[in-house]
């Protein structure tokens, strides 16, 4: 299977990829679909839609689900769905103190998956260990179902070795990867195309792409996680930003926390995620006396109604509505999409009471947005790297990948 690039061959070609990319976008929002919806949504003639239809059904993209037998005259309508074997991909989500490596297909199911729960070891052993996990994932693919490999993406906080205080951890431990280009790396290891991005931008894609995107265009995604990360969808296109860090709030400055766990800033001003992350609830819960070692630690003490937990919800809120304020005021999106590597009740709380902050401190003739759950909790991060090679090869609007490595690779015979 060849999948389409960007700015390859005549104006009319480039249209006709655009096109194909609109009706599988379509049907990702409303599948099952019939031509005719498809040409509605698409603002396509019938003509163009039929074309276009029978080029990705031969491409696998595609299937026929049956015939819409209620509420039309005449012949019954063919209903089409996207093929969840049409395509491929696999995500590598790096975070500081765990990595995963998941295979999805086209429907953004998550078919396998390699974990580890470790500080992040140096680049070149992580290279290994994640070439190990991908060759692993594989197996559970036959080998035409390989040839269907859009590529790997890689999601990973920038600036690794950075906010160490921030985040109670050793600067050791992450110096050198603010030396390495781990994507280009894996991609100089494996046959196959690699992306890279922000782990807040591409868990914002994989929203886009597979969740809330299939009804909103416009909104600010929000992910408390270890850090918080952040991305802005805009025109149903991700927002990067000259460095990829646009919608990066983690390093919004916010005053300093006033729990007795909290470390001192340096200067008048912190920023976000020394008060609005997991580590910061971790660093809480630690000082109040209990042991929070793994991610179900972590989960068993806020399903326990902790007052800690508490304490630290309303910090993290004191700090977040006004930081949240802040971007609304500069992106006016009407949804803000909430989600985070934990739950047992955290995330609803958190949206109550962010909501409830938000409301409170609107300017004058300004409403206040939707807060809606995101899809994916702790599987955002690694959807969303998976979600990069499908969003390029995919998606209408391409524009937040026009510098990746891996436009000029071909996929079509990529295989171990």
């Amino acid at each position: 299977m060849r999948h389409p690039h960007v700015g390859r061959g005549s104006n009319s070609a480039n249209v006709r990829r655009y096109n194909e990319r609109l009706l599988l976008q379509a049907l990702r929002r409303t599948q099952p679909a019939s031509k005719a919806d498809l040409a509605r949504q698409a603002n396509l003639t019938s003509t163009a839609v039929g074309s276009i239809i029978a080029s990705l059904g031969e491409a696998g993209l595609i299937e026929f689900t049956g015939k819409r037998l209620e509420g039309q005259r005449g012949q019954p309508a063919s209903l089409i769905q996207l093929a969840p074997h049409g395509a491929f991909g696999i995500g590598v989500r790096l975070d500081r103190m765990s990595t995963e490596t998941v295979l999805v297909n086209f429907a953004g199911e998550v078919l396998a998956r390699s974990s580890h729960d470790m500080v992040l070891p140096h680049p070149s052993k992580m290279l290994e260990i994640v070439c190990a996990d991908i060759e692993a994932l594989l197996q559970h693919l036959t080998a035409s179902e390989r040839e269907r490999l859009a590529g790997v993406g890689v999601a990973q906080p920038f600036n690794l070795g950075s906010w160490m205080r921030e985040l109670g951890l050793s600067a050791q431990s992450f110096s050198a990867w603010d030396d390495v280009d781990f994507a280009s790396e894996l991609g100089a290891m494996i046959p196959l195309p690699v992306f890279s991005e922000n782990d807040g931008n591409a868990a914002a894609i994989a929203e886009l792409f597979y969740g809330c995107g299939r009804q909103a265009d416009d909104f600010i995604y929000l992910f408390i996680g270890p850090a918080i990360g952040g991305g802005i969808a805009i025109d149903g296109d991700c927002l990067r930003g000259v460095s990829g860090n646009a919608g990066d709030i983690g390093v919004m400055p916010v005053p300093s926390s006033r729990l007795p766990s909290a470390p001192q800033p340096a200067g008048e001003w912190d920023i976000l995620l020394a008060r609005a992350s997991l580590n910061a609830l971790t660093r809480h819960l630690r000082y109040c006396g209990e042991t929070v070692e793994t991610r179900a630690d972590l989960e068993a003490c806020i399903a326990r109604k902790l007052p800690a937990v508490d304490e630290w919800i309303d910090d993290c809120i004191d700090a977040l509505a006004p930081a949240l304020r802040s971007m609304l005021c500069v992106l006016d999106v009407p949804v803000v999409v909430v989600d985070s590597d934990v739950d047992a009740g955290l995330i609803d709380t958190i949206m109550q009471r962010l909501s409830t902050a938000v409301a409170l401190g609107a300017p004058e003739a300004r409403g206040t947005p939707e807060l809606v759950r995101g899809s994916f909790g702790p599987d955002a991060g690694a959807l969303g790297a998976a979600s990069l090679p499908m969003f390029f090869n995919f998606s209408p609007r391409t524009g937040i990948l026009k510098g990746a490595s891996a436009e000029s690779k071909e996929v079509s015979h990529a295989t171990f």
